[in-house]
């Protein structure tokens, strides 16, 4: 069978990456001053945040329907399936949105729920591609990932909490409150749940905290699978990434850490200088 993978930019898959990968990438879309942009299309990650620090709002937005549709029945022209990664659905209801849609197709299109966004939801997508390989059945692919949902991590310090606070995830009150004692709050993504994890004073506090919920991880959950590391960030600076990925490559050398700009649809509720580590199983 030829099937086709499908994903959104909620992945940090950036368009390039994609057509290496031979995928097909829908870019997200966001509100920005009432104006609808598309992530990697129309709006830049330094735009973005060019545009949050002049106090313009943002909000998150799904894909049209429409658009989802044209797209499937175009690669159903000259593929057998359609394997569809949508963001987990514990944060989102586009994956209920693109199941409903997948039931007019008599089981061509395959909807992925396995609880994942950005770095966890890439590594989905990579760990399609090798079972595909390995002349898996994209029924038989989906059956797996979505087994496999919660072999995944991430902890995110967020830098500032005033995007949580217009989000209604955090009060005025609170917010103010951790702006003045410096809180830094670690959340985490275990399967479809944003929570909090701890909270702690200052940003080198929170890198110790996730280092170590990291390292925890691995060693207990996932010792006997074989996983890969990311760093991620926020904001329009690469130096902030790159300074952070040496800070996690000198704490995890056995792996190799990927990279990765955290997605639109994060940055909208952690703002710039969030820092983050994940890590996801890989076939």
């Amino acid at each position: 069978m030829k099937t086709a993978i499908v994903t959104d930019t909620n992945s940090g898959i950036s368009a390039s990456q994609a057509e290496a990968m031979g995928i097909h990438l829908i870019p997200m879309p966001f509100f920005i001053g009432g104006e609808t942009y598309y992530e990697g299309k129309d709006v830049s990650h330094a735009l973005f945040f060019q545009k949050m620090a002049d106090g313009v709002e943002v909000s998150t937005s799904q894909p049209s329907p429409a658009d989802i549709i044209a797209l499937w029945e175009k690669l159903l022209e000259d593929h057998d399936a359609v394997l569809h990664f949508p963001m987990t659905s514990g944060l989102s209801s586009s994956c209920a949105s693109a199941k409903a849609l997948a039931r007019e197709y008599g089981g061509r299109v395959l909807v992925v729920d396995d609880k994942r966004i950005s770095v966890t939801l890439m590594q989905s997508v990579r760990n399609a591609l090798t079972l595909l390989a390995q002349g898996k059945t994209a029924g038989e692919v989906r059956d797996i990932l979505e087994s496999e949902s919660y072999d995944s991590s991430i902890y995110i310090a967020v830098n500032t909490l005033e995007y949580l606070k217009k989000s209604g995830r955090v009060t005025a009150a609170g917010a103010a409150m951790a702006a003045i004692l410096s809180i830094k709050p670690v959340l985490q993504i275990q399967g479809d749940k944003l929570d909090a994890y701890k909270k702690v004073r200052g940003m080198n506090h929170a890198k110790t905290v996730l280092m170590n919920a990291l390292r925890k991880d691995l060693d207990t959950r996932f010792k006997d699978l074989e996983m890969n590391v990311f760093a991620g960030y926020s904001g329009g600076d690469p130096a902030l990434g790159e300074a952070w990925l040496e800070e996690v490559q000198r704490e995890f050398p056995e792996y190799e850490v990927e990279l990765i700009s955290l997605p639109l649809s994060i940055c909208c509720h952690t703002g710039g200088g969030a820092l983050g580590v994940a890590c996801a199983k890989k076939w």
